[in-house]
């Protein structure tokens, strides 16, 4: 942080001020030319830069010096009225709703782009608490977005990421969708964004005695369940009943005669009564 950066509000308030067009519409922002490069590198280049239009050697004339300007076409005008509140005010908003986290996140994505690292840090913090008080985690488009617009490193992203393996690990294993369905469609679509997943997983540094290994037999889902024998009848039963429904296997060679059977029993039991194979104790009707 430079000497600038650091000093009070009102040694930053001088008489020379630049405007700032922001969006399509241009919508006209006039800020203290210093306090503005104070806080941002971005815009000190532009004022203040050898190759800055604005850089040129002091007239010696006594004609007005030109005014500076910069135009900003493809920012959100919203999100830069919360830079200037920032720029003046040094505090940030507390989202009320979900719906107040996109100007949030347009507010960071300009932080890092114009390298403010105090406005990053502050907007993060902002975001943050939010999903903790309100106990949710990021949604889908968030993270998308977020991982639009900005690199690997970027803190913001790298908090939704950890948020978002964490949403995904203490899932309920026997809820009905254990990785929601969108969040599925987008893991096989953006290998990078699984990839990101599995090294925060690493990085939690989770002793290897907490998770499941497969080699000792600690395996998690249906096998574990049912037993070996019984998932692999299971997988039987299920690959037999679907042959049957596609007319593949007779259902009589699985299921039987119902008729058959009976009359099978019944006889059964009559060879067995003439062969004396009856339980000790038990007398046929003949010899009573």
């Amino acid at each position: 942080m430079t000497d600038s950066q650091e000093r009070p509000l009102h040694e930053l308030l001088s008489h020379s001020l630049v405007d700032i067009y922001v969006g399509a519409s241009s919508i006209r922002f006039p800020l203290h030319e210093k306090l503005l490069c104070a806080r941002s590198p971005f815009f000190q280049k532009i004022f203040h830069s050898s190759s800055s239009p604005f850089s040129t050697p002091r007239s010696t004339s006594k004609s007005p010096s030109k005014s500076k300007s910069f135009a900003l076409p493809d920012d959100d005008a919203d999100a830069f009225t919360a830079f200037v509140g920032w720029l003046y005010g040094g505090s940030i908003s507390t989202p009320r709703s979900e719906a107040d986290l996109g100007g949030l996140f347009e507010l960071y994505l300009m932080g890092e782009k114009w390298a403010v690292k105090a406005l990053c840090g502050e907007t993060l913090e902002r975001v943050r608490d939010w999903y903790r008080e309100s106990d949710t985690y990021p949604g889908l488009r968030r993270v998308q977005y977020i991982y639009a617009n900005t690199s690997p490193e970027s803190p913001m992203r790298r908090m939704l990421v950890s948020a978002t393996a964490r949403m995904l690990v203490t899932k309920d294993p026997d809820a009905e969708q254990p990785i929601p369905m969108h969040w599925d469609k987008a893991l096989r679509k953006n290998g990078q964004l699984a990839v990101d997943l599995i090294r925060m997983v690493q990085e939690w540094r989770i002793e290897e005695t907490k998770v499941p290994d497969a080699r000792r037999g600690d395996v998690v889902g249906d096998v574990k369940k049912q037993g070996l024998g019984d998932a692999i009848e299971a997988k039987v039963d299920g690959e037999v009943e679907e042959a049957m429904k596609k007319g593949e296997i007779d259902d009589t060679l699985v299921n039987g005669d119902d008729e058959d059977s009976e009359e099978e029993v019944a006889n059964s039991e009559d060879i067995q009564g003439e062969q004396g194979l009856l339980p000790n104790g038990v007398k046929t009707e003949d010899e009573d």
